[in-house]
């Protein structure tokens, strides 16, 4: 099984794109597969060879790269029924790959060799040694995935036991038990392989959907069981509700369960992989994700602030830089004086009795009188403690912004817009042709200034959010609206709140920017 005591197995780029929105191009996978590779990863499923172009061509270009540890894998199913392997196109395409390991999943569950396959069960079982001896005989690693293994396990136990015996027999390297539906609860899953320790079968793998929300427990529970090969996506994306995550399972194994993993070592690259891989998706990363979402370790109300101050190890579970994540504390109507004085801290000592505590805290509440929420603003509030301290300098200083937008018979409506910044006294102009005003506004900013900073071409909008706040007052209402930023490491939020739309936009992407500038530009 390798340098591990478990092996973990990445189908990110298989499996997960599966899901729905998920969709990669060939470049995204290849990029992909580096950061796994990179990362530590054992296995690095890249897809079926014969599915589509950039299917075939990924396979083609992986090797050109210089993968220092990561095997890729190629998947595909057993031969047909009434042919030799030697025959079937689909195992030969899985030996035209020319991965050292290749994924052959076969049928575990009767119901699934005779109602899917229309084929007996014997043949099923003459499929599955055929297909392993034959691409055992070329050379290759196998890992055979027993599909629905726990429903067949469940529902005739006496031919489940017979598939994975049979690919035991013929060479398989893995066996992969699949809950290909997802709806085996954990407790199953335990007694199942506690039941199989006393065969003499080929070492055991896991594979789980997240259907009944128990992916990530379920691993965990069968590499206590006996399993040294966990299979799952990173951010656990998937078909239907997803696989089991990854971001999840490679943190609980190695600090909870302190076993050998290879990219234990790397460990402190996990948040920045999941936010990566989300960045090539083009999907926003859940907040609420364990380990590595925004929020897994920010805490809001005072009281736990308070307890942060004087024992932080009381109110987590672990130190949040182990896989490079950090601890946020929110700003809002139940955060106290302590608070502040832990968001200030970054900028010397300070107590509760301090000017500029007291100073920030009216600052807090009259902003939120109007508006205003840096509960998931936190960029927007550090603006304002800088600007309080002395300690804040603009990137640039607005002259003027025109916004327009047209629309012509039947095409896309656009939006036109210009503006004039001034820079230490040199003025800027930009201009761009946007879907919004806010996209407008955002790509006049970057043509105004990327030549002079090209910081900027490295840092993007990600997230875009409104909220009416007193909608009684209809058009004339007031918005609050907040601006997500990347560097596709860090993310940073802004606010902004006017009766005008464009107003708030541009006061939260002003935010956002000079966060960002003061921060990590001026100070490196």
């Amino acid at each position: 099984m390798g340098k591990s005591e478990i092996a973990v197995f990445d189908t990110t780029l298989r499996d997960g794109t599966q899901g729905t929105g998920i969709n990669f191009t060939l470049k995204d996978k290849l990029e992909i597969a580096e950061k796994l590779d990179d990362f530590g990863i054992d296995y690095i499923e890249g897809g079926f060879p014969l599915a589509s172009e950039k299917e075939t061509a990924f396979f083609k270009e992986i090797q050109k790269l210089n993968l220092k540890h990561s095997k890729i894998c190629a998947f595909g199913s057993t031969r047909k029924p009434g042919i030799h392997a030697s025959q079937d196109a689909h195992i030969n395409a899985l030996l035209q790959a020319e991965t050292p390991t290749v994924v052959v999943v076969g049928k575990s569950w009767d119901a699934h060799a005779s109602e899917v396959l229309q084929t007996s069960l014997d043949e099923n079982l003459n499929m599955i040694h055929d297909s392993i001896t034959y691409l055992k005989s070329e050379g290759r690693e196998i890992i055979f995935d027993l599909e629905h293994f726990f429903d067949g396990y469940l529902n005739n136990q006496a031919y489940a036991l017979k598939v994975l015996q049979t690919a035991s027999d013929a060479g398989a390297d893995c066996l992969v038990l699949c809950d290909t539906n997802g709806g085996t609860l954990p407790q199953a899953v335990i007694v199942a392989i506690n039941n199989l320790k006393t065969r003499n079968l080929a070492p055991l793998g896991v594979h789980f959907h997240n259907d009944t929300a128990t992916a990530v427990a379920s691993s965990i529970l069968a590499v206590e069981a006996g399993a040294v090969h966990v299979q799952g996506t990173i951010n656990g994306w998937g078909e239907r509700v997803g696989n089991a995550n990854l971001c999840a399972i490679i943190p609980n194994l190695i600090l909870k369960m302190k076993k050998e993993v290879y990219c234990s070592t790397k460990l402190k690259d996990l948040t920045k992989l999941s936010r990566f891989t989300a960045e090539k998706a083009n999907i926003i990363p859940e907040k609420n994700q364990a380990y590595v979402g925004e929020t897994a370790f920010t805490h809001k109300a005072g009281q736990h602030a308070d307890v942060l101050a004087k024992a932080e190890h009381l109110m987590e579970h672990m130190d949040s830089s182990l896989i490079g994540n950090s601890r946020k504390i929110l700003l809002s109507e139940l955060a106290g004086k302590s608070t502040i004085v832990r968001k200030l801290s970054k900028y010397g000592d300070f107590d509760k009795k301090s000017e500029i505590v007291s100073k920030l805290t009216e600052t807090l509440k009259k902003k939120e009188m109007d508006g205003y929420e840096y509960e998931a603003a936190e960029a927007s509030f550090d603006v304002i403690m800088r600007k309080a301290l002395g300690k804040y300098t603009p990137l640039f200083e607005l002259q003027n912004y025109h916004i327009e937008s047209y629309k012509t018979m039947q095409s896309k409506s656009k939006t036109v817009g210009r503006l004039f910044l001034n820079v230490s006294g040199v003025e800027h102009m930009g201009a761009a042709v946007g879907e919004g005003p806010v996209d407008t506004l955002n790509a006049s900013v970057r043509d105004a200034l990327i030549p002079s900073f090209p910081f900027l071409k490295n840092i993007h909008l990600s997230d875009y959010r409104v909220r009416v706040l007193n909608p009684e007052e209809a058009t004339a209402a007031k918005v609050r609206v907040f601006i997500t930023f990347t560097d596709n490491n860090k993310t940073w939020d802004s606010v902004g709140v006017s009766e005008n739309i464009i107003e708030a936009s541009w006061e939260a992407l002003l935010d956002a920017i000079n966060f960002y500038y003061n921060n990590f530009i001026l100070e490196e």
